[in-house]
């Protein structure tokens, strides 16, 4: 069987998460992605992919502490897993070896 499949947003959350590095939760995410994508972001979306990759094995999560700011809530901080490391680094691979094997690219 194949690596799991992971669409073109569950890709940019979980390559967020990484580059948070251990500050990532739903609305950090949402405005690291609407910053650098300039696209509009759904938190719920965010939530969405972050349940989809921790099922998957590409993430973990944790409660954070609880804070005044937020009602005595807590966040919860996603991380990438070495299984999350392993699927961007392959898909970084596909992605280069097929951006490699484009003959005369006028456009790059």
């Amino acid at each position: 069987m194949g690596r799991p499949y992971l669409g073109e947003f569950e890709e940019l959350v979980l390559l967020t998460v990484a580059v948070l590095d251990g500050s990532a939760y739903g609305v950090t995410i949402a405005a690291e992605l609407k910053q650098r994508t300039d696209r509009v972001i759904s938190l719920s979306g965010v939530h969405i992919a972050l349940y989809r990759l921790e099922d998957k094995g590409f993430v973990s999560s944790e409660l954070g502490g609880a804070t005044a700011a937020r009602g005595g809530r807590r966040k919860r901080l996603f991380g990438i897993t070495a299984a999350g490391k392993q699927t961007l680094s392959e898909m970084r691979q596909v992605r280069n070896e097929l951006w490699e094997s484009i003959p005369n690219p006028s456009w790059s």
